[in-house]
């Protein structure tokens, strides 16, 4: 008599702390690290099977356009965490060269659940490119866990999986030749950019094993919420960090490097917060923006004003609304040491990709890239000759802007930017990714070594302060969009502008039009020769050497000499190994006695170039 009233107490104790438990929902973020949704055939007919997750869809819901804003980790878990825009918040450079603040009276969103009661924790990666401050995780290392939270204390659990990484990838001759896979590298689709040769098809069948291992993993952290009694009182998110992960995904601001899985199992005690029945598939586009205030609101929290994104699920949210939602915008800076600048809108079926430095191809030297065999390979296959045109187009200089048809074209081979059947698609496409960029405003259109000592402090203050001027940079900018005609008196009046970053921008411009735009070689010369900005007097030589109307060498090496700036040296060598690396191919004598004024030698990026100009 005894033990049954004890054992009866003890279930009205077990249901008494599930009620509190129950008293708000629960959230699990599971992340595989650098996988698109081209590998996973529950979103690819060409990808792996992944019957764990589909577990997950088959109680929730799949998002067929779900998008990270950035091609690559520390931007886009920043933009994750913050649910803001990089490029507006100063978080879209990676290697972060400085950490910045976060936006006045802005937290890093799981603050804000924490502040509500839930026990927050990650296991275990951040990467952030912003000031984490105080309050944001209960725990974040290793051994981080939902079970260490107070009895009946709802929680936010988040796990990545590296297993999936690009580390991955990065296997010797040696391995290929010796290790077998698991998927037969002849049965896997090689993409159309890709060269079909066994390094890539191995490289493939390689990483359809990594996915179906994580696939695995990820099935043992839901067998945890199950044993734990938590699982129908829990959303279980399951997404990519980015794209990835073979070549022109990860880094890459493309479908390959932008467009990533995204699963959420609905829990049975919380259906009613979410207006579609499970294993439904939403095609309404979602981004990396809008996870973050998607959570605060399932969980009853209020959405802060100062953020970009907007939730997709909970309270008020209707899925009929959410599938009217047809935009993405995505962002490419710098990787690493390899400077990139790349906007990016989805619009429906449509993808326009806006480079405001295209002759910075897409293969450009990228240390880290090139530990993957595919990559080395693919470069030296270019070198030989020995590619398709299609397979061609990462070594060379891309267009100003881009249009693709995803629907027809899912890989992103056939511009469309200058069929007029598409102009009209093509023009409003432009105008609304000029409306994003300078709406943030884009702190981008200033180089990063400018921001550094300038706007770092308070990123968003100073791009209030300097909205207009962003405007007008970005017209100068655009001026690569028209042809060299019509932007011919707008780009001699920008080179005789006294902002220095006008002159900048016009000088791209001059580089973007190359040949076309000989007529401002003599102007170029004056500059490189005499411009008190360093940066500006590079980009002069870096026309000027493009289109071999003088040789680069000497200013470009006076500047790297005089800079005392890490990142303006970065920004320097990256044009350096354009340069010598593109056409028409030029010899650089750089060394760190190049660099003897430089505070900081041993500066990563700055790091990386030298050990690579150092190489045959």
């Amino acid at each position: 008599m005894i033990l049954r009233s004890a054992l009866t107490l003890l279930t009205l104790f077990a249901c008494l702390n599930r009620l509190e438990a129950a008293d708000r929902p629960n959230f699990v973020w599971l992340i595989s690290e650098d996988n698109s949704t081209h590998y996973l055939k529950l979103f690819n007919e060409h990808g792996a099977e992944t019957p764990r997750i589909a577990e997950l869809a088959k109680h929730g819901l799949v998002f067929e356009n779900a998008f990270s804003n950035a091609p690559v980790c520390s931007v886009a878990r920043t933009t994750l965490i913050t649910s803001c825009y990089a490029p507006r918040i100063g978080t879209q450079y990676h290697r972060r060269s400085i950490t910045v603040p976060m936006p006045d009276g802005m937290r890093m969103f799981p603050a804000y659940l924490r502040d509500a009661g839930y026990f927050t924790a990650n296991n275990n990666k951040k990467d952030y490119n912003a000031l984490e401050g105080e309050g944001v995780w209960d725990q974040s290392s290793k051994q981080s866990h939902w079970r260490q939270r107070k009895s009946g204390q709802p929680f936010f659990y988040q796990q990545s999986f590296t297993t999936t990484h690009e580390s991955s990838l990065h296997f010797s001759r040696k391995v290929m030749e010796t290790e077998a896979t698991k998927t037969d590298p002849t049965a896997v689709f090689v993409a159309p950019y890709h060269p079909d040769t066994a390094t890539f098809r191995y490289t493939y069948a390689r990483y359809h094993d990594r996915i179906q291992a994580v696939d695995q993993q990820i099935g043992e952290v839901v067998d945890q919420l199950a044993a734990d009694g938590v699982l129908e009182d829990t959303f279980v998110f399951y997404f990519g960090d980015h794209g990835g992960v073979l070549p022109r995904g990860k880094g890459y601001a493309y479908e390959s490097g932008l467009h990533i899985p995204l699963v959420v199992r609905i829990p049975a005690n919380w259906k009613h917060l979410v207006d579609a029945p499970v294993n439904t598939r939403v095609r309404g586009f979602v981004s990396f923006i809008d996870f973050g205030p998607t959570l605060l609101n399932l969980a009853g929290i209020a959405t802060p004003d100062a953020v970009d994104g907007r939730p997709f699920l909970g309270k008020d949210v209707t899925i009929e609304e959410v599938n009217r939602r047809d935009e993405a915008f995505g962002y490419a800076d710098r990787f690493d040491e390899k400077y990139d600048l790349v906007r990016t809108l989805r619009k429906g079926r449509y993808e326009y990709v806006r480079s405001y430095q295209p002759f910075n191809f897409d293969g450009l030297q990228n240390n880290y890239r090139y530990r993957m065999l595919a990559y080395e390979e693919w470069r030296e296959l270019y070198h030989a000759g020995k590619l398709s045109e299609i397979q061609r187009q990462f070594f060379e200089s891309r267009p100003a802007e881009a249009l693709y048809d995803i629907q027809s074209d899912p890989y992103e081979t056939r511009n469309l930017a200058t069929d007029p059947k598409f102009a009209a698609i093509t023009v409003q496409l432009r105008n609304r990714l000029r409306e994003i960029v300078t709406g943030l405003p884009d702190l981008s259109m200033y180089p990063e070594s400018y921001l550094v000592d300038h706007a770092f402090d308070d990123p968003v203050a100073f791009g209030q302060s300097n909205k207009s001027n962003i405007a007008e940079l970005v017209d100068i900018a655009d001026l690569s969009l028209v042809s060299f005609a019509d932007a011919s008196s707008s780009i001699e009046q920008a080179l005789g502008s006294s902002d220095p970053w006008k002159r900048y921008w016009a000088l791209i411009a001059c580089s973007t039009h190359g040949f076309a735009a000989e007529t401002f070689a003599a102007k170029a010369k004056e500059v490189a020769a005499s411009d008190p900005e360093l940066l500006v007097r590079v980009r002069a030589a870096e026309f000027l050497g493009l289109i071999g109307a003088a040789e680069p060498q000497p200013t470009i090496m006076n500047c790297l000499e005089r800079t005392t700036s890490p990142d303006e040296a970065n920004l320097i060598l990256n044009t350096v190994v354009l340069l010598r690396d593109g056409q028409p191919g030029y010899k650089f004598d750089v060394s760190l006695n190049s660099l003897k004024s430089l505070k900081q030698k041993n500066a990563d990026g700055v790091q990386r170039r030298m050990e690579y100009l150092a190489t045959p």
